[in-house]
């Protein structure tokens, strides 16, 4: 039998304390066997970060030899073992009873005397400090919980606004006793750890009550790809669990490290989240039942529950949390951060810190892609994506813990949401699709930590996924995740880029979507050639630029819809330059301080005229192609306003978010006049060519970009060829037409002249020159061709560098150094 007699610990000097009540600021994370992870990462932060300004609760411990002491007292050892030993924790029915047995053995003990006096003498201290009578929160720390190896969220309870002395005693009998919940006998089981060599020390902390304000969960690294240089901060109103739970739809705010460091303050993207319901707690007194959930008044549901400074108040904590942890350990730490807004002082207060043990434990050399192969099926859900993982299986539908027994390996599991117990199952679940939550809910948590698929947040999958039938759950789409129909095919491929060899040219990316931007980073690359801002444009602002400059000139019916998609902007000017820099700057962020080109607006007019309020503003074009598309647009009356817009919001990217790797690229320059008018304009907007490093690039895809090489050199530091328009416009051959197409050829002895010229001609002038049109992705030659002209850099789609850069190291063309 194990630890039967505990030790009781010398007191703390200098403090009140007596053998089993810890104050926090006698606490360290040297002290995880005494007071679980929980209470020593409390007690690390209230006692280092005080100097930075992370405000703790203050509280206590009640250690882990108290837990042992209360068994041994009531002689509880033997009916635990009688309960646990010989246990079959695939016999669902079997680990309920004996869980129920472990579970009355530990909560009928009793707790000793002179445990109880201890206990509430350190309660009555807490009040000396905060007030009297002190509402306070009660929470299990295990000494195998909360480890880098070991973290399950909602593993053991938890009670919150605990006031008194009966009602505290009570709290800390069900929270002993809760480390033989099914859930956690059968976590323990999995993670090889001994029943009786687990322990369960409490804390009892000042209750923050953001059940009045907001509350959350922040991680410093993107959760989806751990891409480390950002922080993630999540909320909703009222009380943390509802996020946990995956009941709303959180808010979600992106905080950039290296600039956030630099002195800059910005949020660096932001999702609104739905936050349809918060809990709150309910009157009376029953330890228990004292939370409700109450839906949240429409006006505030489409307003942030933090303001910006907030959100970023909070990042800088968890920064320093970071930065602290990682100083103790030699190595970076990413941590998993729970944060709650008082609603009776005003201040943020971060409640819990922990290593995190999901994103930061992947496999960082290997980057890992999923691709559907098949053809594409019929869309039956969307939500929010976790992980990058694809999985089929069929359709098993949950509505409560009753039916997870009949849960078959391989099925995927879609619920309303999931709660702590339900982990067995998702253990053999192939994915999970779920109606209601974020990215930081239970759903969420678990199946990155099991390496499944989940999308959250569909809103109705259990109405419109019936059981029974075969699906394909994709999130290898960037925030998207989809639900198809029927079994897809679909391709997994790995590349180790610790093996990138010596390449003789610089390898970029041709990227468009923000949601993907962290991960495609963690290919081999040397930055970014070519971001389209017309995918954030027509993707997530929806609106024409001339709309939104003019609002008054749009009809009754579009100026409806632009109110409902601008709610909760100073403007809806403001709306499109905050929308348009987050995602640029997403893009920016992922890869700096390496360059990213990012080519100004080059939608053509029947493309602008698709956006909500773009027939008010556009022409009608027989050939858009060669129409009023690029440069041409930018000084002229029917679009100025637009680009003064898409201008201000650069300039907030580079100058108000630090993000000044960013270069700009003008499209579709016909002409050295136009250059010189746009130029001219961009400076005018505050975007001066060579101020706080500004280099703008322009593309080289017109015969007359070529042939007046050295005129353009004159305005811009730099050329992209875009050989798409570029070969096209060689050959006479609109690429768009079907009648035509078949002559349409990049490599044609005509075009391969042409790019010949533009490099050797950006060389002449020493003006730097890539390549940012499909060529290079789908022809190698094309590639090897432009690396022996001598090109600097090549741009990629991510789905072809792999291939690309194994054909460049074959090529025997000479490194350049």
């Amino acid at each position: 039998m194990h630890l039967l007699t505990p030790v009781r610990p010398k007191p703390y000097r200098g403090s009140m304390e007596t053998g089993f009540t810890r104050e926090f600021r006698s606490i360290s994370n040297d002290d995880v066997a005494s007071v679980g992870g929980k209470n020593a990462s409390l007690g690390e932060m209230y006692r280092s970060l005080a100097s930075v300004g992370a405000p703790v609760p203050n509280g206590f411990a009640v250690t882990a030899d108290a837990y042992r002491y209360v068994l041994t007292s009531a002689n509880a050892w033997p009916a635990l073992h009688d309960a646990l030993d010989g246990l079959e924790p695939t016999d669902m029915d079997d680990l309920a009873r004996r869980a129920k047995r472990a579970y009355d053995a530990v909560y009928n003990a009793g707790i000793p005397g002179d445990l109880t006096a201890e206990i509430v003498a350190a309660y009555h201290k807490l009040e000396e400090e905060y007030g009297s009578p002190l509402s306070v929160a009660v929470r299990s720390s295990a000494t195998a919980e909360d480890l880098p190896t070991a973290s399950f969220a909602g593993q053991h309870e938890s009670y919150l606004n605990v006031t008194g002395e009966a009602m505290l005693l009570e709290a800390y009998r069900r929270c002993i006793a809760s480390l033989f919940l099914e859930r956690a006998i059968h976590y323990r089981i999995d993670r090889g750890f001994d029943h009786f060599r687990v322990a369960l020390s409490v804390g009892v902390m000042k209750m923050v009550r953001s059940d009045l304000a907001a509350s959350g969960v922040a991680f410093t690294l993107d959760t989806e790809s751990g891409f480390r240089n950002v922080v993630l901060v999540t909320g909703s109103y009222g009380l943390g669990e509802n996020i946990v739970q995956g009941l709303v739809e959180p808010d979600e705010f992106f905080v950039h490290k290296p600039t956030y460091a630099q002195g800059y303050r910005r949020i660096l993207r932001r999702t609104i989240g739905s936050k349809a319901t918060k809990l709150i707690f309910s009157d009376g007194a029953t330890l228990g039942a004292t939370t409700r959930n109450v839906e949240t008044p429409i006006a505030d549901r489409g307003n942030a529950c933090l303001t910006d400074t907030e959100a970023l108040e909070l990042a800088g904590y968890c920064i320093a949390v970071e930065q602290h942890y990682s100083g103790r350990a030699g190595h970076p730490v990413p941590m998993d951060v729970e944060w709650a807004k008082d609603g009776l002082d005003g201040r943020i207060y971060l409640v819990q810190a922990r290593p995190e043990t999901v994103a930061s434990q992947g496999k960082v050399n290997v980057f890992e892609t999923y691709e559907l192969t098949g053809p594409h099926a019929i869309v039956l859900a969307r939500g929010r994506a976790v992980g990058s993982k694809i999985a089929a299986g069929k359709v098993r539908r949950i509505t409560g813990p009753d039916e997870l027994a009949a849960f078959i390996p391989g099925d995927v599991l879609v619920a309303e949401t999931t709660t702590p117990d339900w982990e067995p199952v998702m253990k053999i679940a192939s994915a999970v699709v779920t109606d209601r939550g974020g990215r930081t809910c239970h759903a969420a948590i678990v199946a990155r930590e099991l390496g499944i698929p989940a999308v959250v947040g569909t809103g109705d999958a259990t109405k419109v996924l019936t059981d029974g039938i075969d699906v394909t759950v994709s999130c290898a789409d960037g925030e998207n995740g989809t639900v198809f129909a029927g079994t897809v095919a679909f391709a997994v491929r790995e590349l180790d880029v610790t093996a990138t060899p010596p390449l003789p040219v610089k390898v970029m990316l041709t990227l468009a979507d923000p949601e993907s931007a962290f991960a495609r980073s963690m290919l081999p690359n040397d930055g970014v050639g070519l971001v389209r801002i017309e995918f954030i444009v027509s993707g997530e602002i929806k609106i024409h630029p001339m709309a939104l400059a003019h609002p008054e000139r749009v009809d009754a019916f579009v100026a409806q819809k632009m109110e409902a998609l601008t709610r909760g902007f100073s403007s809806p000017a403001e709306y499109f330059v905050r929308k348009l820099s987050e995602g640029v700057g997403t893009i920016a962020a992922a890869f700096y301080p390496k360059p990213v080109v990012v080519r100004m607006s080059d939608f053509k007019s029947n493309e602008y005229a698709s956006l909500l309020g773009g027939t008010t503003f556009e022409p009608s074009e027989a050939n858009p192609m060669i129409g009023f598309r690029g440069a041409s647009r930018y000084a002229h009356p029917a679009y100025a306003d637009g680009f003064a817009l898409e201008c201000a919001a650069m300039k907030r990217v580079r100058d108000d978010m630090g993000l000044q790797n960013v270069i700009l690229m003008i499209p579709f320059c016909r002409r050295v006049d136009e250059a010189r008018r746009v130029v001219t304009r961009m400076a005018e907007l505050g975007l001066r060519r060579g101020e706080n490093g500004l280099e703008i690039y322009v593309m080289c895809e017109i015969p007359n970009n070529v042939i007046q090489i050295d005129a353009f050199s004159q305005y811009f530091d730099g050329f992209s060829i875009g050989s798409n328009d570029l070969a096209q416009l060689t050959l006479g051959v609109d690429r768009d037409s079907e009648i035509v197409a078949f002559d349409y050829d990049e490599r044609d002895a005509g075009v391969m002249e042409m790019l010949r010229l533009a490099v050797s001609g950006a060389k002449r002038n020493h003006r730097y020159v890539g390549i940012c049109g499909q060529a290079p992705s789908d022809y190698p030659d094309v590639a090897q061709f432009l690396v022996r002209a001598g090109i600097d850099s090549i741009s990629l789609n991510p789905d072809s560098v792999v291939k690309t850069i194994a054909q460049l190291a074959s090529s025997q063309i000479p490194v350049q150094v």
